[in-house]
């Protein structure tokens, strides 16, 4: 069974790190963050020519994610891979209910503030 390696440069592409300018892949976030992050270590053929495999793939497709889409701080990102989220479609899942929660709250807080806002008008009605 073979197991397939994808380029820094094709793994750009696929996260959209390109260069706005030129289209050229921006191959030097990669490396950047091969320095950051402990659990990025791609393969290295002869020339330093990087491969990396579907794990590493998916892990930097998460750091990607709360780098990019959700603009947490590097040290942000760390703490959140420390915490045996193993893949992306589990953090979506614990964002999700986060947001869920946070619209529930909102939701509840709103039709609470429009009964103190009835009361209030009521009373001041009631006063004259």
């Amino acid at each position: 069974m073979k197991k397939k390696l994808i380029t820094i440069s094709d793994l750009a592409h696929k996260l959209k790190l390109l260069d706005k300018k030129t289209g050229k892949p921006q191959t030097h976030t990669l490396r950047f963050w091969e320095k950051k992050f402990s659990q990025i270590r791609p393969t290295k053929l002869d020339g330093g020519r990087r491969l990396y495999s579907i794990k590493q793939v998916e892990i930097i497709e998460l750091i990607n994610y709360l780098l990019k889409d959700r603009r947490l701080s590097i040290e942000n990102a760390k703490i959140i891979l420390k915490k045996n989220i193993n893949n992306l479609d589990d953090y979506h899942l614990s964002s999700v209910k986060v947001d869920y929660i946070k619209k529930n709250l909102k939701d509840k807080s709103l039709k609470i503030l429009k009964k103190i806002n009835k009361y209030k008008f009521n009373g001041k009605k009631n006063s004259y």
